[in-house]
C-alpha cells in the first residue's frame, strides 16, 4: 500500500489532525448551529434510549426471575434473564446497519422515527406480555423478540448528532461537549430506578410482581415520542442537515469501512473496554446479588443507587473539566487505572454489610461517571471524515457488545460459583483491554508520524 492510501490513524484525544483540521474548517462554515441546541438533542435522546434499556435490566433482576422463570430456582431463573438482557447488544450492530440503509433510501428523519418507533413499542409490549404461568414458553419468546427490538432500535437510532458535536465544540472545550452526550445514561438511569423505587416501595410484593412492574414499561412509549420530536428539531431542519452533510456525516459503504480503518474499530472498541465493562457491574448486577445473596432491604439498595446515579452525573460534569486539561486520550487510561484499584476492594465491599455494599455503589457511580463521560469523545476523531458517522456508531455497538452486555450474566454465574473475585477478575480484563489498546494507538500514531 503507498503512503498516499494509507488510511490516517488519529490518536486518542489528539487535538489536531489533518482530517481534524478538514472537518473543522468544514463545520465552521456553519456559523447557525449551536452547541448548545445540539447538546440538548442528544442528552434527551440518549436519556430516552438509556431509560429504555435500564427498565429492561432492573426489570431482570427483581421482576422476570419471578414472573418468566419461575420452573428453575432464583439464582437460575436470574442467569436466565440476563442471557435475555444480552440480545439487544448482540444484534445491536445489525440494527445500526439496518438504520443506515434506511436512512439512504428514504432519509434521516424516517430512520429515526422507525427506529423510535421499534425501541418505544417493544419497550412498552413488554408491559402487556403475560407471564409464563399463563401461556409457558410462549412468554419467553414473546419477551426475547421485544428484547431483539430494544437492540434493533437502538442500534437503529444513531443521529450522528453527538459527532456534529464534536466538531461544533470550541477550541479547547471538546471534553466537556464529548461528555454532555454521556449525561443521558445517568438521567435516564434516574427515571427507571426511581420509577422502581417508588414501585417498590408503595405495592405489596404481589402487586408489584402482578402488575406494578409494568409501569415503567408502559411509560417508555411517552418517553420516546418526547425524544422523536426533540431530535427530529434538530436532524431535519435545513441548518442541521446542511451541517451534518458538510462534515460528512452520513452512512458510508460498511466494506470499504472495514477494509480500509478496521482498525480503529478494533482499537476503538477496547479503549473505553474499562469503563463498559464497569457500566453493568454497577448499576444492574448488584441489584442481583442482594436481591440473591444480602439481606438488605431492595428498597433501601435502589435509593443509594439514585443517590449513585446523581453522583455519576456531577462526576461525568468533572471528566469534562478533567479531559479538556490532560486529554482524552489521558482521561481514559487514569480512570481506567482507578477502576482496577477498585476493583480489587470489591469482593470486600460487594460481600461486606449494609456500609460496605452502599459504599460499592457510591464509589463505583462515580469511577463510572467519570470513565463514562469521555467513553465515547475519544472515538470519532478516528475516523477519515467522510467515514466517521458508520465508524463512531460500530465503534460504539462493538463497546457495549463486548464490554457490557455480558457483565451482569458472567458476574452473576461466576460468583455464585466462585466467589466474588470473579468481579475482580472481570473488571481487571476490562482495564487491561483499555490501556493496551490506549498504548497500542500511540505506538501506531507515532510509527505514522
Amino acid at each position: 500500500m503507498t503512503p498516499s492510501a494509507t488510511p490516517p490513524l488519529v490518536a486518542l484525544g489528539s487535538h489536531a489532525t489533518p482530517a481534524g483540521e478538514s472537518a473543522r474548517a468544514r463545520t465552521a462554515a456553519a456559523q447557525d448551529v449551536a452547541p448548545g441546541d445540539i447538546a440538548v438533542g442528544v442528552i434527551i435522546g440518549r436519556a430516552s434510549e438509556n431509560f429504555d434499556f435500564f427498565v429492561y435490566g432492573i426489570a431482570s433482576a427483581l421482576v422476570f426471575p419471578w414472573v418468566f422463570f419461575p420452573f428453575v430456582d432464583r439464582l437460575d431463573g436470574t442467569l436466565l434473564a440476563f442471557g435475555l438482557f444480552s440480545f439487544a447488544f448482540i444484534v445491536r450492530p445489525l440494527g445500526t446497519l439496518l438504520g443506515m440503509s434506511i436512512q439512504r433510501r428514504f432519509g434521516r428523519g424516517t430512520k429515526l422515527t422507525v427506529a423510535l418507533f421499534i425501541l418505544g413499542s417493544s419497550t412498552a409490549g413488554m408491559a402487556l406480555l403475560p407471564g409464563y404461568a399463563t401461556d409457558g414458553w410462549a412468554a419467553i419468546a414473546f419477551l426475547a423478540v421485544c428484547r431483539i427490538g430494544q437492540g434493533l432500535g437502538q442500534g437503529a437510532s444513531w443521529d450522528g448528532l453527538p459527532s456534529l458535536l464534536a466538531l461544533n465544540a470550541p477550541e479547547g472545550r471538546r471534553g466537556w461537549y464529548a461528555m454532555l452526550g454521556q449525561l443521558g445514561a445517568p438521567i435516564g438511569f434516574l427515571v427507571a430506578c426511581g420509577l422502581f423505587a417508588y414501585l417498590w416501595a408503595n405495592l405489596s410484593s404481589a402487586d408489584f410482581l402482578t402488575w406494578g412492574w409494568r409501569y415503567p414499561f408502559y411509560s417508555a412509549f411517552a418517553i420516546n415520542v418526547v425524544a422523536l420530536f426533540a431530535r427530529l428539531r434538530l436532524v431535519v431542519t435545513n441548518e442541521y442537515e446542511r451541517s451534518l452533510n458538510e462534515n460528512e456525516l452520513e452512512p458510508c459503504s460498511v466494506r470499504e469501512l472495514f477494509s480500509t480503518q478496521g482498525f480503529n474499530i478494533f482499537v476503538g472498541a477496547f479503549a473505553s473496554l474499562a469503563t463498559y465493562a464497569l457500566f453493568h457491574i454497577v448499576t444492574i448486577f448488584p441489584l442481583s446479588w442482594v436481591k440473591l445473596y444480602s439481606h438488605q432491604v431492595i428498597g433501601e439498595f435502589l435509593s443509594v443507587e439514585l443517590v449513585g446515579g446523581a453522583l455519576a452525573a456531577i462526576a461525568m460534569l468533572a471528566s469534562g473539566l478533567i479531559a479538556d486539561r490532560i486529554g482524552r486520550r489521558k482521561t481514559l487510561g487514569l480512570f481506567a487505572i482507578l477502576i482496577g484499584v477498585f476493583s480489587l476492594a470489591s469482593p470486600w465491599l460487594l460481600g461486606g454489610g449494609v456500609f460496605a455494599q452502599d459504599a460499592f455503589i457510591l464509589v463505583g457511580f462515580v469511577l463510572l461517571g467519570l470513565s463514562y463521560g469521555q467513553a465515547a469523545g475519544a472515538v470519532t476523531s478516528n475516523f477519515l471524515p467522510h467515514l466517521r458517522y458508520t465508524g463512531a456508531a460500530l465503534t460504539a455497538d462493538f463497546a457495549w457488545l463486548i464490554g457490557a452486555a455480558f457483565a451482569p450474566l458472567v458476574a452473576l454465574g461466576l460468583s455464585a460459583h466462585f466467589g466474588l473475585i470473579a468481579v475482580t477478575a472481570y473488571l481487571l480484563s476490562g482495564v487491561a483491554c483499555t490501556l493496551v489498546a490506549l498504548r497500542t494507538n500511540r505506538l501506531v500514531q507515532q510509527m505514522r508520524d
